[in-house]
């Protein structure tokens, strides 16, 4: 095996001491750029490379499979928008040659406590929880699979987790100052308290810049559209309220969309008569004819964050537990008019 370059055998060559070869190969004030160059031209020259570097390439070529859960309620009949995000973690994992395998969480193996095959079996090295999972299930997870673990797009109770999830907070926040800007007061919020940490987190955004403006929220005003238990959203919990407002903030698109078609059963126009708001930036074919405004989560930047600090938990590098927020942006289309 070939020994090692160091930074004394690039000073030796050079003829300068090994602080000067280390501010210059690390970018630090205190040597010419003349003599910066020389000293990287000589380190490229013996194939000398910075012990972070060198790490980070010897993690990069280590493969790993990556096992990927979402529980069975979040990939319904339509094209989920969890399902997009598996495919953007599964090509992100090939970036670092890592391989994903997906496996279904159904109610009856959440309720039993039952360790995933992928898990019992010793298929993966990580794994990424892709949508919120009860927290048992969760502790089962963390305890008994002797794997990393990283959440995608909810956290959790438990501070020692890695987690990664999208603006919901303020991305709620920006967008009801959005409908306000375009003269709205009057604006309730859909979506089933406590049924996510994400639904939860918007209905909270929107809440602040609601009484920044002095304007309280109204209870009649928060609305549910899913079943708390399984997750599913429901036609019949989906009500209209009995004073109605002028906009409808929706936690997400799918619910903008059906909440669109129930406004047009019953004779209101969107968004002529009633506006209506979204969020994600992901709406099923055939749900909606309105395009929604929403606010956009970046999956792409989420699965990057997800599998990379994955990858890191694998190969064992130190690295904080933490809650990782990616900013999202808002996106005007045509479901909001201004009064």
């Amino acid at each position: 095996m070939a020994k090692a370059v160091k930074l004394a055998d690039i000073a030796e060559k050079v003829g300068v001491s090994n602080v000067t070869v280390s501010k210059a190969l690390s970018g630090q004030k205190g040597v010419s750029e003349e003599m910066r160059e020389k000293i990287q031209k000589r380190a490229d020259e013996l194939g000398y490379k910075q012990p972070s570097a060198a790490r980070k390439e010897s993690i990069r070529r280590q493969s790993y499979n990556i096992g990927v859960l979402i529980q069975e309620s979040y990939l319904d009949k339509y094209d989920s928008f969890y399902w997009q995000m598996y495919q953007q973690v599964s090509t992100c994992a090939l970036s670092y040659e890592c391989f994903t395998l997906l496996e279904i969480v159904g109610p009856r193996m959440e309720e039993q406590m039952e360790l995933p095959k992928l898990l019992k079996e010793q298929k993966v090295h990580g794994v990424i929880v892709i949508g919120k999972l009860s927290s048992r299930f969760l502790k089962m997870l963390r305890t008994t699979g002797s794997v990393p673990v990283v959440y995608m797009d909810f956290t959790d109770e438990e501070q020692s987790t890695d987690a990664v999830v999208s603006d919901s907070y303020y991305g709620a926040y920006y967008l009801t100052n959005y409908l306000m800007d375009q003269g709205h007061t009057r604006i309730a919020y859909v979506g089933t308290l406590l049924a996510t940490s994400s639904i939860t987190d918007r209905y909270f955004g929107y809440v602040k810049a609601l009484m920044e403006r002095g304007i309280q929220p109204r209870k009649d005003w928060q609305l549910d559209d899913r079943n708390i238990e399984s997750g599913y959203i429901e036609e019949e919990l989906l009500q209209l309220p009995a004073e109605m407002p002028t906009a409808f903030f929706c936690n997400c698109d799918l619910t903008a969309g059906k909440l669109i078609q129930k406004l047009k059963a019953n004779g209101y126009r969107v968004p002529e008569d009633i506006s209506v708001a979204g969020f994600d930036n992901y709406i099923y074919p055939g749900i909606c004819d309105v395009r929604i405004t929403t606010y956009e989560v970046d999956q792409v930047a989420m699965a990057k964050q997800a599998v990379k600090i994955l990858v890191k938990r694998m190969g064992k590098e130190p690295c904080r537990y933490g809650t990782h927020v990616v900013e999202g942006r808002l996106v005007v289309k045509e479901s909001v008019e201004r009064i």
